[in-house]
């Protein structure tokens, strides 16, 4: 599948992988400060932004559209970095494709699996009226009936975009989403190790790497360390950028 994406800066090429509800926009502030350094590629996934749709939805997909998206760039190696759903989708293709990344760095999420934890966020966002909607104040009344924090149903109204009569959609692939939510909590396993560098960058705040995860971590990424930004949660790129950059040049330095 060939997805949408955003390019700037110039260096070693740096790929960017959104989460779950989100796109490539997500990580716009964070890409300012690092395109000076490196080649910025900010990915839409399938399913997200401005990428195709399609009923097929998992991580191997998924990976299988990054290789294709740097084959198509004639990328032959890069640093790759993913949050949550996309820390899943860079793990996948680490261990698919080692020669491939130079540097991994995994947003707040571990290889294992994770029970489903989206279902009031579903709720709310179906329970919009799409077709017969008048306006964004309308889709987030409806939403707040769903979830209460104002700041999660902004980030998550940003995936309603407008159709060529007018009209409000969905830049995400609501349906599709419904219907496999299970495939995002699925474990990402492996029989080999990935021995490329590699960060796990949690939030202090976050529960999302636990002890356990760490053990898992060390066996299946032997050349990792695990870091907690302080006061940031799992949107930590929102909650702490500058601690994030910080932290991802050095790294990758």
């Amino acid at each position: 599948m060939k997805l949408n994406f955003k390019k700037s800066g110039s260096g070693e090429p740096l790929i960017i992988l959104h989460g779950l509800f989100g796109s490539a926009d997500n990580w716009f502030s964070i890409a300012k400060e690092l395109e000076k350094d490196y080649t910025l590629y900010l990915i839409d996934q399938r399913n997200h932004g401005d990428s195709p749709q399609s009923e097929d939805w998992n991580y191997e997909v998924m990976a299988e559209d990054i290789n294709e998206l740097m084959d198509n760039e004639e990328i032959e190696s890069a640093h790759l970095m993913g949050h949550s759903l996309g820390g899943k989708t860079a793990i996948k293709f680490a261990f698919k494709y080692p020669d491939k990344v130079r540097k991994l760095i995994v947003v707040d999420i571990a290889p294992r699996y994770y029970p489903v934890h989206h279902k009031s966020i579903l709720e709310g966002l179906n329970a919009i009226p799409i077709d017969d909607l008048k306006s964004r104040k309308d889709a987030d009344d409806i939403l707040s009936e769903h979830i209460k924090e104002p700041g999660i149903r902004q980030f998550l109204l940003k995936s309603l975009g407008r159709n060529d009569s007018g009209g409000f959609m969905w830049k995400i692939n609501l349906p599709v989403i419904t219907e496999k939510i299970d495939n995002v909590g699925e474990e990402v396993a492996s029989d080999k190790t990935f021995e490329k560098p590699t960060l796990f960058m949690g939030g202090e705040n976050s529960d999302y790497i636990t002890d356990e995860d760490k053990k898992e971590i060390a066996v299946l990424f032997p050349n990792s360390h695990v870091i907690f930004i302080k006061n940031a949660g799992h949107w930590l790129h929102a909650e702490q950028p500058a601690a994030v950059v910080e932290t991802v040049r050095a790294f990758l330095k």
